[in-house]
């Protein structure tokens, strides 16, 4: 069992939650990067979303989030 006060283990998940967070961030990043790649190759959104075995609607918003203007900002 933890010892540790309380504070100590909330701030202890909270730094690691905060990188996590930030690791999305990024990995989400590539993979519009990678899904825009698909977009050059296959023509279309819908060729890359059946490719990829996603739908038409997330491919699209992680093209257009992630496309060649980088991501946004919200």
């Amino acid at each position: 069992m933890n010892n540790d006060p309380w504070r100590v283990r909330f701030r202890r998940e909270d730094e690691l939650v905060e990188q996590l967070q930030a690791q999305l961030l990024e990995a989400a990043e590539r993979r519009g990067a990678a899904l825009v790649e698909g977009l050059d190759e296959l023509g279309s959104v819908y060729a890359v979303a059946k490719e990829v075995g996603k739908s038409y609607t997330a491919t699209s918003n992680a093209i257009k989030k992630y496309g060649p203007q980088g991501p946004t900002t919200e």
